[in-house]
């Protein structure tokens, strides 16, 4: 037994649940670099995954292909998967392991990249050109899809080489969309070992040999001190804003406050929160794989519902803005991967209470121009006054108190002093009064 825990070997272990995208990836990165200068003994990467986007994942094989520090992809506990990207990621580790009652396979890439095609099964490999050139667009969406699945089984095929691991089933898993559990990825050298939990993978690669990318490392893993890197504020706050669901709503937030800012400005509040978040919710999306159309129709909508608000269209801008933003919304993440969309519920819902919200400020601002003025020189016709100068009538003027107020005033008939009058019109800063028969 070692005497201290700084003579312990160290083994860090970064855990890597939900979506792979660009928060995740940065965060692996970083964790994977800090292990470097920590000098660990071994990073086990502990997955659960649905799969990612393809440029956050392959950001996660280069670091790992590239690391001195061997990394162990782990999937766990029971239960757990690595499903598409997380597969390519456990190729590219330097030790696979999977606890009982997991899976990994269904690796067909649903969008490469940023803004591909959905690949459809069944395609004929080949095809003449001029039947391409028949088809037209629908071909050149045929070829992509081809691209796309051709290019990932090569890159899984590779990876396999480099880990002496089962290329066969791996370039199955990318054109069939295939899976195994732990037993059956055993079996088939998809993965190295399995293994119950932490310790138990810990105590099984004790003494193993792997080659890094600094050269050929021999495991001391048996008591180790294990440290779990956990993500710091700034990676849990980037990964609570690039989810494209959070992304949306800070855009609506976004735009209520500039619209309660520039509709009551001074407040400044409403407009500057509204400002960041739009800002926070724009930054989310530019690292999103977002489909320009729909942000383009999200903005056009929410535009409209804004100016429903402002200008007299009886609900036009209004419903338009929100056939406008829902149509967007659908549209807005150009990938169909696990946990990037934007479900349908959150859309119909924001829509409701946009629509509901805007109708509402447009039905207040109707009545409101409905209500008698109540401010201003038109709010004085019909008041009533009382003389304090006697009126000789015809062009002579004199001075009445009407609300409160002192104003010169004129009538056509002679009236004393004190007596009760009624405005009826006005000349300029002056007065025409009547008597009061009321009084």
């Amino acid at each position: 037994m070692l005497g201290t825990n700084a003579a312990l070997p160290r083994v860090e272990v970064i855990p890597l649940t939900g979506a792979i995208g660009p928060a995740r990836a940065d965060f692996f990165s970083r964790s994977l670099a800090q292990a470097q200068k920590d000098q660990a003994q071994l990073v086990v990467l502990e997955m659960d995954t649905p799969g990612g986007l393809d440029v956050s994942m392959r950001q996660i094989i280069q670091a790992i292909l590239a690391s001195p520090v061997p990394v162990a992809s782990f999937i766990a506990p029971s239960g757990a998967r690595a499903a598409s990207a997380g597969t390519y990621i456990l190729y590219a580790s330097h030790i696979a392991a999977m606890a009982p009652g997991t899976n990994l396979g269904a690796a067909t890439p649903v969008q490469i990249g940023m803004g591909g095609a959905e690949p459809s099964p069944g395609k004929a490999p080949n095809e003449d050109k001029s039947t391409k050139a028949a088809s037209g667009g629908a071909e050149s969406q045929s070829t992509m899809e081809r691209k796309q699945v051709n290019d990932a089984a090569a890159y899984i095929r590779g990876l396999a080489q480099l880990r002496g691991r089962n290329e066969q089933w791996a370039e199955h898993a990318v054109r069939e969309a295939v899976s195994l559990s732990a037993n059956e990825a055993l079996a088939q050298r998809v993965i190295d070992l399995t293994a119950r939990d932490l310790p138990d993978l810990l105590q099984k690669l004790d003494g193993r040999k792997v080659s890094t990318a600094a050269g050929e490392r021999v495991l001391h893993t048996a008591g180790a001190m294990v440290v779990t890197i956990e993500p710091s504020w700034r990676d849990r706050f980037l990964a609570a804003v690039t989810d494209p669901s959070v992304a949306l709503i800070l855009m609506m937030i976004g735009m209520y406050g500039l619209f309660f800012e520039f509709s009551s400005p001074g407040y400044v509040l409403p407009g500057l929160a509204g400002a960041i978040c739009l800002l926070v919710g724009l930054y989310a999306l530019q690292m999103l794989p977002i489909n320009y159309t729909g942000l383009a129709l999200v903005l056009l909508g929410l535009g409209c519902l804004l100016a429903e608000a402002f200008l007299p269209t009886f609900g036009t801008l209004g419903v338009g803005g929100i056939v406008a933003f829902s149509i967007g919304a659908l549209m807005l993440i150009n990938t169909d991967v696990p946990g990037l969309g934007i479900p349908p519920g959150l859309i119909a819902a924001l829509a409701a209470v946009t629509g509901l919200f805007v109708f509402g400020v447009s039905g207040m601002v109707l009545k409101s121009r409905r209500r008698p003025v109540v401010s201003g020189g038109e709010q004085l016709a019909h008041q009533g006054g009382e003389l304090l100068d006697d009126l000789p009538g015809g062009a002579a003027e004199g001075w009445a108190l009407v609300q409160g107020e002192r104003w010169r005033v004129r009538s056509a008939m002679p009236l004393p002093r004190g007596s009760r009058v009624r405005v009826v019109g006005r000349d300029g800063l002056v007065l025409i009064v009547v008597p009061d028969d009321k009084n």
